[in-house]
């Protein structure tokens, strides 16, 4: 897999409440070179005790969208995720701040070029 770029975004200061689960951490590093559809890697802390790593940010034939890590260990003809969220509201809310993240990094390396 190509390495990211030096370029990270890290919001901290954007806390928002899903039920009991807070959002206090988001960081996306977008890759250099796209490694099939994967753009970016990017890992979230809830409620500042749990970080969740592996998550990728997936270009689909509907556009973007939040693909969590799957156990390399099953081999059914499915996949079946290590992790991910109970609630359609946290899904949802996780997918929007990660790629809301991911498109502030892109416009921001443009302008650095």
């Amino acid at each position: 897999m190509h390495k990211t770029n030096s370029h990270t975004q890290e919001n901290k200061s954007r806390t928002t409440e899903m039920g009991c689960l807070l959002v206090t951490g988001v960081q996306v590093f977008p890759l250099r070179e796209t490694v099939g559809k994967t753009k970016a890697l990017a890992r979230v802390v809830l409620n500042e005790q749990l970080q969740m790593t592996g998550i990728r940010i997936v270009e689909g034939s509907n556009g973007l969208f939040v693909a969590y890590p799957n156990d390399p260990g099953y081999k059914g003809d499915d996949y079946r995720s290590l992790y991910y969220p109970l609630t359609r509201e946290l899904r949802d809310h996780i997918e929007t701040v990660l790629l809301e993240q991911f498109q502030q990094a892109k416009k921001e390396s443009a302008h650095a070029d």
